[in-house]
């Protein structure tokens, strides 16, 4: 039977868990914090993973150029809501928002430094928490620890880190450059939940060289190994990047629609209920993206996908115990 605080989706989604907890829908807001990455700077690479565009998947936040200060892109991105959101109340008073620190590493910096990032948008009346998209291998026991004291500061406030996992195997790990193995990770997990930090993996569906069983296999691990939320994300092929190249050169084939929204099914079928579904497919910039398409029509998607979920009667966690598939 489907879990009533699921809102009647076929999962548990974070719209769901923010009503749930919060009685209201919370809208996000993408920061650009001036970040850069390990992968970028020279300290591991300078090209990134393959699939990272130039713009650090910061292409949706507050222009920084514009905006240089926290408090600045907030009341902009409050404010480009406000004119331009059809989903947002003309009156945006009673509204609240998550403060998305997206672009790059956003633990890549001094502790210091990263603590007055987060209590500037922690202070924020408006903002009911933050979310900080980060490399496992960019958080440190100073910095966990500073986390859990910025909550304990804040305790009607909510903080999640977000770790681009992407894929448990080491060996895709390497081709696509990630920069470091899966052991990182499960110590970058431990040590945030000793800090009582909600975490968000990433995981990116269509890597190239995975199969169906590589990519159930990683979801089959995160059900067993603490995080509190996942983003389920289909690989782009965006302008300037490795993998454009790849693409170019016959060496890399993006998933159709149906492959898509089939897997996606099947990871959501072996996926713990209890875990939170913060994405399920993502945002391509329309001036990057170079394949598939078809994820330009990202409702048609999502629209198609929970009508199939319906027709199968398929629902997350459904198959939580066959892991042999």
């Amino acid at each position: 039977m489907e879990q009533n605080h699921w809102h009647g989706r076929p999962y548990y989604s974070l719209d769901a868990y923010l009503k749930n907890t919060y009685g209201k829908k919370l809208y996000k807001i993408a920061i650009d914090a001036g970040f850069t990455c390990p992968n970028r700077d020279g300290t591991l690479g300078v090209g990134g993973c393959i699939f990272c565009s130039a713009g650090g998947s910061g292409e949706y936040a507050v222009k920084r150029a514009d905006y240089p200060s926290i408090r600045e892109q907030i009341t902009a991105g409050i404010s480009l809501f406000q004119h331009k959101s059809p989903v947002l109340p003309s009156d945006a008073s009673d509204c609240r928002f998550i403060a998305y620190f997206q672009a790059y590493t956003n633990t890549y910096g001094p502790v210091a430094h990263l603590h007055a990032l987060y209590k500037e948008a922690l202070e924020e009346p408006s903002v009911a928490g933050i979310s900080i998209a980060t490399r496992p291998d960019c958080i440190s026991e100073e910095i966990a620890s500073m986390l859990n004291g910025l909550m304990k500061e804040y305790p009607d406030k909510f903080i999640w880190i977000e770790l681009g996992l992407q894929t448990i195997h080491d060996s895709t790990a390497h081709f696509i450059g990630r920069g470091y193995p899966l052991s990182v990770y499960n110590r970058c997990v431990s040590m945030l939940q000793r800090a009582h930090i909600p975490i968000i993996t990433h995981v990116i569906l269509g890597l190239p060289q995975e199969t169906k069983k590589h990519m159930l296999s990683t979801i089959d691990y995160l059900n067993d190994n603490g995080t509190w939320g996942v983003k389920l994300q289909l690989l782009h092929v965006l302008q300037g990047t490795g993998l454009a190249k790849l693409y170019e050169q016959g060496d890399y084939v993006p998933l159709s629609a149906d492959t898509y929204i089939g897997l996606v099914i099947d990871c959501l079928e072996r996926l713990s209920p209890d875990i939170v579904v913060h994405r399920l497919t993502g945002d391509g910039s329309k001036a990057l993206l170079i394949a598939p398409l078809w994820s330009l029509d990202k409702r048609g998607v999502l629209n198609t996908l929970h009508h199939t979920m319906k027709l199968r009667g398929a629902r997350q966690g459904r198959l939580l115990n066959d892991r042999k598939a």
